[in-house]
């Protein structure tokens, strides 16, 4: 039997940028910020590094992925 994996959760630009400034201007762990956004801890760290690497370019094109 086959089984069709769930499609992919796309996220805005918007989105993702203030999850980044969630985790860097809150107390709170980064596990406890991805849990209350339903979200996986590993994303915002991905996430994170992107906008450090690519600045303002991080989150454009491909739906905000």
């Amino acid at each position: 039997m086959t089984r069709k994996r769930k499609p992919y959760k796309t996220y805005t630009g918007e989105f993702k940028q203030e999850a980044i400034r969630l985790m860097d201007e809150s107390d709170k762990p980064a596990s406890e910020i991805a849990l209350e956004l339903g979200i996986r801890r590993n994303q915002l760290y991905k996430w994170k590094e992107r906008l450090d690497s690519k600045g303002e370019q991080a989150f454009t094109g491909n739906l905000g992925r």
